[in-house]
């Protein structure tokens, strides 16, 4: 080869070098890219699809699983209907709706707590709960619950303890209005009922009598204690501590001549005479001794008007006829209008009084001696 011969292939080969670097890919090359880019691009948003379509089942089923979650926060869990069965139900005194509530729940008779209180709230019965008894149905709506705990549907009886009655008497009234029995009474006596200090641990005087709304529920401490709190409420309205120290008394002797009131006056308006006769005997010098009937008959445990001489001579601390002063505590368990008696007694001097008619409920009362004996052979005529 000559030299001519190599310079034009040394040139060719020189000049194709540029035009190739120069020019960039061919078209069959260009068409191969962009083939490979849609299909690049295809693999890219099926990708992006399926990852999507991944995060929204993901984002739907941990939504699902938000919304129970809420719903069970929120929407607490209810029976429906109303219910069967039969459970009594008892609501204390003084329990909140949240406590009904439990007692209902663990009871069985409403699914959840909150459903119930829900139910109140809706039903605006938050202040209508009242303590009593109620039959109930297991698993009720907590609607169908409200409605049933209506104070109309209590299960109540009432019962009346008359003034004057002896411990022993309200014990037996009780166990015959409740089923329970006379001991559980005595029994429960020996407890703590929330008697006032001065009582010195004795019902006795400290029954207050009166209506009591009883439920089958109710133990015989609950019983005696709702007595006990009629009396200091009675206490508190009267101011008893306070006007039995400006009459130179304890509590206890304000109830105790109160009870001695109760059961020695024919009538409401006789109490503040024969409060009267107590008071004005007490405050003789040397005291008289008050001669009641009624205090003898309470320490012999029988009951009467007139003593006879030989109980007259019994050894009784209660044997006002031989002991001066007031017995050891009260002798009944005295009303309002005896206590109120006791603590403002009628003025007058009489010493004395007779019963002269006990069917018909009068007393006369007197300052004279001679005049006592009339009134006592007056009595004996109206009771022969």
């Amino acid at each position: 080869m000559n030299d001519l011969d190599m310079d034009s292939l040394l040139g060719d080969a020189e000049d194709e070098g540029p035009r190739r670097r120069s020019r960039g890919p061919s078209r069959r090359q260009q068409t191969r890219g962009r083939k490979r880019r849609r299909r690049t691009r295809r693999k890219g948003a099926a990708a992006s699809l399926i990852a999507v379509v991944v995060i929204v089942a993901i984002l739907g089923g941990g939504g699902y699983l938000a919304y129970n979650w809420v719903r069970g926060v929120m929407i607490p869990k209810d029976y429906t209907g109303q219910g069967s069965g039969e459970v009594t139900i008892e609501i204390a005194q003084g329990a909140s709706a949240g406590e009904v509530a439990q007692t209902l729940e663990e009871e069985g008779v409403v699914a959840s707590a909150r459903a119930f209180i829900n139910a109140v709230d809706a039903a605006g019965k938050g202040a209508s709960l009242q303590p009593g008894s109620y039959v109930m149905r297991r698993q009720m709506s907590a609607a169908a619950a409200v409605t049933l705990l209506d104070p109309e549907h209590r299960l109540r009886s009432t019962l009346t303890i008359p003034e004057g009655h002896r411990l022993s008497k309200i014990f037996t009234t009780l166990a015959t209005a409740t089923g329970k029995s006379v001991d559980e009474f005595k029994e429960a006596a020996r407890g703590d009922l929330g008697l006032p200090g001065y009582a010195k641990g004795r019902l006795e005087g400290y029954a207050f009598p009166a209506t009591y709304e009883l439920t089958p529920n109710m133990s015989a401490s609950a019983i005696l204690t709702r007595m006990v709190d009629r009396f200091n409420e009675t206490a508190a309205k009267d101011d008893l501590e306070a006007e039995a120290r400006k009459r130179g008394f304890t509590p206890h002797d304000i109830v105790t001549i109160a009870s001695i009131v109760q059961a020695e006056s024919g009538s409401q308006e006789d109490m503040p005479k024969v409060a009267r006769v107590i008071y004005n005997r007490l405050a003789m010098n040397p005291p008289m001794k008050l001669q009641m009937d009624s205090t003898l008959m309470y320490g012999l445990n029988k009951y009467g008007i007139a003593a006879t001489d030989e109980e007259t001579r019994s050894d009784s601390k209660y044997n006002t006829y031989k002991f001066p002063g007031l017995p050891p505590g009260p002798i009944a368990n005295p009303g309002d209008h005896a206590i109120q008696a006791a603590l403002h007694p009628a003025k007058g001097d009489w010493i004395y009084f007779v019963t002269t008619d006990p069917a018909k409920g009068i007393t006369k009362f007197t300052a004279s001696e001679d005049e006592f004996w009339d009134l006592r052979d007056e009595f004996n005529r109206n009771n022969q």
